[in-house]
C-alpha cells in the first residue's frame, strides 16, 4: 500500500486515461498479493510492483489489440510538435492538467512509450538503472540509451514551450 501512489502515477502517464490507469493498478495489486509468494524478501519490492504494473499494462494493450510499442516508436519526430496528447479527459482533469503538471507533464506524456518509461522510472521514481532493466526485460544499456533520448525529446520539447511562452528568446 506504501507503494500505490507511485503506481497510479506511472499507470496513469502509461495509459494517459484516468479510469484505466485505476484498473491497471487495481489488477496489478490483486497479481502481486496473489503471487507474492514469489517475491524474494531483501529485493526492491517497488521494482518488483512496478514490473507486475507494466506486464498488466501490456497485456491490456495486446488484448485490445493495440501495437502501442511499434506506433509509438514511429512517433519520435512527433514530440516536439505535440503541445497536447490526446487523453480523454473531463473538466476536473484539464484543471490538474493546467494547473499541476503543466508543460513538463504534456512533454512527458508526449514521449513514446519505452522512452516515457525510461524517465518516469529512473527520473521520477528513482529506480536504478538495474532495477529499470529487470522491470523492463532488458539490458542495462538499453535502458540508459532510452533513458537519454528521452532526456534529449523532452530537452527539445520543454525547450520549444519555454519559446512560446517568452521564457527564452531565440533559437536554442
Amino acid at each position: 500500500m506504501v507503494h500505490l501512489d507511485s503506481l497510479y502515477h506511472v499507470a496513469l502517464r502509461l495509459t494517459r486515461n484516468r479510469a484505466e490507469a485505476e484498473d491497471v493498478v487495481q489488477e496489478a495489486c490483486l497479481r502481486a498479493f496473489r503471487s507474492f509468494h514469489s517475491f524474494n524478501p531483501g529485493t526492491n519490492c517497488r521494482a518488483w510492483l512496478f514490473t507486475i504494473l507494466r506486464n498488466v499494462f501490456l497485456n491490456r494493450v495486446r488484448t485490445h489489440g493495440r501495437e502501442v510499442l511499434e506506433a509509438e516508436m514511429g512517433g519520435l519526430d512527433n514530440v516536439e510538435s505535440a503541445s497536447e496528447p490526446h487523453v480523454d479527459r473531463n473538466p476536473e482533469e484539464q484543471f490538474l492538467q493546467t494547473m499541476l503538471h503543466g508543460d513538463v507533464d504534456r512533454a512527458l506524456t508526449a514521449l513514446p512509450l519505452p522512452f516515457r518509461e525510461a524517465v518516469m522510472l529512473v527520473d521520477i521514481e528513482g529506480l536504478t538503472y538495474r532495477e529499470v532493466a529487470e522491470v523492463l526485460s532488458c539490458p542495462i544499456g538499453t535502458v540508459m540509451s532510452r533513458l537519454s533520448r528521452g532526456r534529449a525529446l523532452l530537452r527539445r520539447a520543454l525547450a520549444r514551450f519555454a519559446r512560446e511562452h517568452g521564457y527564452v528568446k531565440g533559437e536554442e
